[in-house]
């Protein structure tokens, strides 16, 4: 049942010059960024910022705090179904790269941060919302996430993904503003103050379907915790400069996203809840359509039925279900 589809990677620059590929959600927190008439200068600024906050983490051997600059690759992964020879875009990553501009040194990063799927579109804006249309209270239908948690698994355990990707991916997402978060007394040299929730969110169980468990935290000099989803051991894993290039290029993409949390002009203290109606906060000078962000995904959630699942569905339901076992 494995070889009843295999996976392509395909990767892009992204750069001032980005312009997203037609498999793109045009909800990814990239491509929205590429888009309209400030569309280069929204990339040029966010690729200052992501390099800022960097170097600004990178101090050491860094005195004028332009040692470093991040590059980042748009990994899009396609999945070819072998007994059609179709393909549908499954999944798509950020990989970043370092640039020691000191030692002429390029160094690898980490794959993952920032996370975009059409088949989570479909499990958050369709067959959630379906499931509670007119129900008294929220629940979620059994197997919620089982497929979409077995593609990604699968890819990751792939020769395609290990042949390309030296470590597991660590993807860095915006902390829940329905959940409150208080310090553990931990802290970390890169990740810094680490924070813990007693609520499992959603988006978490939904990850840990990905094989994914989290761990929150707030780096220096950031107001707000960040959810890190990883398998293995984030602390011992990963390199200080792997860990600060998801951490500058994520933060940066929540700055512009999420400001009320993540450019909000205070720090979050002993305890944390996020407020998406906080008003004291800055706005960075980069142009994002949230609204419009929310709807599309409704649009890719039924794309995504219309052209993966009910297509598919004999072939997906046996390959997740043995895939499970």
């Amino acid at each position: 049942m494995n070889n009843d589809f295999t996976f392509t990677i395909k990767s892009s620059l992204f750069d001032e010059n980005y312009n997203p590929s037609e498999n793109t959600r045009i909800t990814t927190n990239f491509a929205n960024l590429a888009r309209g008439k400030d569309r280069q200068q929204n990339l040029r600024n966010t690729l200052v910022m992501i390099d800022n906050r960097f170097n600004a983490l990178a101090h050491w051997d860094n005195p004028k705090s332009d040692r470093y600059s991040v590059e980042l690759e748009i990994i899009s992964v396609e999945m070819h179904f072998v007994e059609s020879d179709e393909s549908f875009p499954a999944i798509e990553i950020l990989k970043t790269s370092i640039v020691d501009k000191k030692t002429q040194e390029r160094i690898e990063g980490i794959a993952g941060n920032n996370f975009s799927s059409y088949v989570r579109d479909y499990d958050f804006s369709v067959v959630l919302l379906e499931h509670n249309k007119n129900r008294s209270g929220f629940s979620t239908p059994d197997n919620f996430g089982d497929l979409h948690g077995n593609i990604f698994k699968s890819f990751v355990n792939s020769t395609e993904y290990k042949e390309k990707f030296k470590k597991s991916p660590v993807i860095c997402l915006s902390v829940s503003s329905k959940d409150i978060y208080h310090r553990t007394g931990n802290t970390h040299p890169i990740l810094g103050i680490e924070y813990q929730t007693d609520n499992s969110s959603l988006t978490e169980e939904y990850f840990r379907k990905m094989g994914l468990q989290v761990r929150y935290f707030m780096p220096e000099h950031s107001v707000a915790p960040l959810a890190f989803y990883f398998s293995g051991d984030l602390l011992r894993d990963y390199t200080d400069l792997e860990l600060i290039s998801t951490i500058s290029t994520m933060e940066t993409f929540q700055k512009i996203y999420r400001p009320e949390i993540y450019n909000a002009n205070s720090a979050a203290g002993q305890y944390y809840q996020p407020d998406l109606n906080n008003q004291d906060h800055s706005l960075t000078k980069i142009v994002y359509d949230r609204e419009e962000r929310s709807q599309l995904a409704v649009e890719q959630g039924k794309f995504t039925e219309e052209h993966f699942i009910k297509r598919y569905k004999h072939i997906l339901e046996q390959w997740s279900a043995h895939y499970t076992r």
